[in-house]
């Protein structure tokens, strides 16, 4: 990712935080909607965002509360670089749609940033960048939504300081459904709902189900994905959260979802399922969200492996 230019654009495709059984290690991208940031070189050192425009428009301009501004910064601040940058948003995720927009942003600006800057930027330092802006929206440093944004797929990360990231396959007949009601959940309530205890006989039982799941995508097994895709712990808790999601669950079920639950801080909600049910499971979710007086935009996408990418020139 070296860069000679003055100027470039990137897109970040929205994730699937969690993906259910893995609370703040597990994401995966959704390549029907993403965030894009321009990114332009200034003499002055710092950064300032000149625009934020598309789905979402009252955003914070100050960089440090920005999560793409704090993205960049965080960039330009530890690699000591003499000049800042310029950004110009552009959110095409819906804002507290449990759908990794704040996430999509900050890795936006990094890797438009770094095709600016002179010098050869991983992946992984880029996702330290990133992850410092993130948790200006969320309060905290997680990177379930960085991580398969940036790096594209299924992605497990393990560790914060020392992030290792590992992209999981997943079974080419696979798709995921998208349901989003029209609601905002912020990610600092949904985090706040949430006990610091958990029994031990939970912890195994999703210990079990994080194992059997990557097991699952690794050897094409969709019996031990549908054994497997079930959360114990971050789902009965938040689910009080989205008015019909139990009966939301089982209509993705009944129409033969592998398995269906909150997508990152919610109130999205996401199923995984065969290629053939996913229009009869998509229009079961959205049909049950209605019953509960919420309309929804809802999206069918593959889980692809590009993530954030340069789009211009």
């Amino acid at each position: 990712m070296t860069g000679t230019r003055t100027s470039a654009t990137a897109f970040a495709p929205a994730s699937v935080g969690n993906v259910a059984v893995g609370f703040d290690i597990l994401g995966h991208t959704v390549a029907a909607l993403g965030d894009r940031v321009t990114v332009t070189r200034r003499a002055e050192p710092g950064v300032s965002i000149r625009s934020i425009t598309g789905v979402v428009l009252d955003l914070p301009l100050a960089a440090e509360k920005n999560t793409a501004g704090m993205a960049a910064l965080a960039l330009q601040r530890e690699l000591g670089l003499p000049f800042g940058f310029d950004l110009d948003v552009v959110k095409g995720i819906p804002l507290g749609s449990g759908l990794g927009g704040s996430a999509a942003s900050a890795v936006a600006a990094v890797v438009a940033a770094a095709a600016v800057v002179d010098q050869p930027l991983g992946r992984t330092q880029l996702l330290k960048f990133a992850m410092q802006g993130e948790a200006v929206a969320s309060g905290s440093v997680h990177v379930d939504n960085i991580a398969p944004s940036l790096f594209g797929g299924l992605v497990l990360t393990v560790g914060v300081d020392n992030p290792h990231v590992k992209q999981i396959p997943v079974p080419e007949s696979v798709r995921c459904v998208l349901v989003h009601p029209h609601m905002v959940l912020a990610t600092r309530e949904a985090r706040a709902i949430l006990g610091k205890t958990i029994t031990l006989s939970d912890s195994i039982w999703q210990q079990a189900n994080l194992a059997g799941f990557l097991a699952g995508c690794f050897t094409s097994d969709l019996p031990l994905i549908r054994e497997s895709l079930l959360d114990v712990i971050i789902e009965p808790q938040r689910q009080v959260l989205i008015p019909g999601f139990a009966a939301v669950k089982q209509a993705a079920l009944d129409a033969g979802a592998l398995g269906c639950s909150i997508s990152g801080a919610g109130p999205t909600v996401f199923a995984w399922t065969e290629a053939p049910d996913a229009d009869k499971v998509r229009d079961g979710m959205v049909a049950a969200f209605r019953g509960h007086g919420l309309e929804c935009d809802s999206w069918v996408s593959a889980i692809d492996r590009q993530g954030a990418r340069v789009v211009d020139g």
